[in-house]
């Protein structure tokens, strides 16, 4: 490490608590499209996405144009107090945007886990039913709600608790680790059809509010179910009147070559939440949903000081500009059929790979000591992830194990940077396999 990146690093262990985790020892002073520099002058190509937020690039231009001309002319005045036109038309692009040919309406909030516990509280109040149903290996945030919507323990929720209450966890589509023990497709994807179960033996329907689920896990493992599967879960909700809330925080915004990853199942749900990439690095993240439910809530019960600041909505204009008139969504689909190639070769040169999964440039690959057994290759992993480091590529692992590798790199990577990076990743994956 070098003198500089040091003498901060022990700024930050004196002044920072450790609860706030650092996967790389880097301070960066510097960072454009995919790649950023630290305050030393390293150059290091980013696999990470600033954990799935850089889709459209860092300080791409046309996000920092839009950004410094709103500074110069209001930065806040509280939505609710006096209103500005940016929140409106993001929110009309947005109602546009969204799967369903029924009136829409959106609010906005700061974080993906504040847009979780909106979707929740609309939700509840639009239904008068207390009950949310989650998955096993969900991420929702790092609020109350968020947490308790969230699967894994350690380290988000252990030392926490008590959590919310009402919530339900049920299995999700696994298929290369089935819950249920069975094999997709012989199984009839027997993981949807469960819900039906679930309400005899956890949850009645009747008191059931909505079904939340990220149509790619995040942090649980880029887990992507088959393509029935959300299929048999609208129509089950359907029939007892419950929502169908997507959590498109990681997954939206292009990252999987469509602006929805749920698009990819055609599938339409009542309310979408949307963050990270959204703004182009600035605080912002929106609910959208029926008009009727969003509209349900009385005048007062949502909102927040800072949400939907101007700034932030600015921001968010200039990423749909960028991601339609640039044909950037082109660019994802491109990056996805690249990297699925590079990944399959690996796959089949090295097998600590177990499962190569995803959609679009929305790709991980399932590291683990053997294939027969699947068990997580989890240290192997860990020093994946630092061997790259070192080498000047910045990686992101996840899943429940911590055993999963995943790309969330910006969408405006160019052919070089992604080769280089590719090769570096390879390279390590190569000397870790054979420890």
């Amino acid at each position: 490490m070098s003198a500089r990146n040091h003498e901060l690093l022990e700024k930050r262990n004196q002044h920072v608590p450790q609860g706030p985790f650092n996967t790389t020892t880097a301070f960066i002073k510097d960072a454009h499209g995919a790649v950023m520099v630290d305050v030393d002058g390293r150059e290091l190509i980013d696999f990470a996405g600033g954990i799935g937020v850089n889709n459209v690039g860092h300080c791409h231009p046309k996000v920092v144009a839009a950004i410094q001309d709103q500074a110069g002319k209001c930065i806040h005045t509280c939505f609710h107090v006096a209103m500005y036109e940016a929140y409106v038309d993001l929110a009309a692009r947005l109602n546009a945007l969204a799967p369903g040919d029924f009136a829409k309406m959106t609010m906005f909030a700061n974080s993906g886990a504040e847009a979780v516990e909106n979707a929740v509280k609309v939700a509840r109040y639009a239904s008068k039913r207390p009950g949310i149903i989650c998955f096993e290996n969900a991420f929702h945030g790092r609020t109350l709600m968020g947490m308790t919507l969230t699967s894994k323990v350690k380290p988000y929720k252990f030392g926490f608790g008590p959590f919310a209450p009402e919530v339900y966890r049920m299995p999700f589509a696994y298929c290369y680790r089935c819950p249920f023990g069975l094999t997709y497709p012989a199984c009839g994807t027997a993981c949807a059809d469960y819900l039906e179960e679930f309400f005899i033996s956890h949850v009645a329907a009747e008191q059931t509010a909505a079904v939340i689920a990220e149509p790619i896990q995040g942090e649980g493992g880029f887990v992507t179910p088959p393509p029935e599967y959300f299929r048999k879960l609208k129509a089950i909700c359907e029939k007892y009147d419950i929502a169908l809330i997507m959590d498109e925080v990681q997954s939206g915004v292009g990252r999987t070559g469509k602006f929805f990853a749920i698009d990819h199942w055609g599938v339409i749900p009542d309310i979408i939440t949307l963050a990270k990439s959204f703004a182009g690095g600035m605080p912002l993240s929106a609910v959208i949903g029926r008009a009727d439910m969003m509209n349900a809530p009385h005048v007062g019960g949502l909102g927040g000081t800072y949400s939907g600041n101007p700034i932030s909505c600015r921001a968010a204009l200039a990423v749909l500009e960028i991601l339609f008139e640039d044909k950037l969504l082109d660019q994802s689909v491109r990056l996805g059929e690249t990297l699925l190639a590079r990944f399959s070769t690996m796959q089949e040169r090295y097998e600590i790979i177990g499962e190569v999964r995803g959609k679009g440039p929305m790709l991980a690959m399932e590291l683990v000591e053997d294939r027969e057994s699947k068990k997580p290759a989890t240290d192997k992993a860990k020093a994946l992830v630092s061997r790259c480091y070192e080498k000047g590529l910045v990686l992101l692992s996840c899943g429940n194990f911590g055993n999963v590798i995943r790309t969330l790199m910006p969408l405006v990577i160019t052919d070089e940077q992604l080769d280089r990076g590719l090769a570096i990743l390879e390279e390590s994956l190569e000397k870790v396999s054979r420890t």
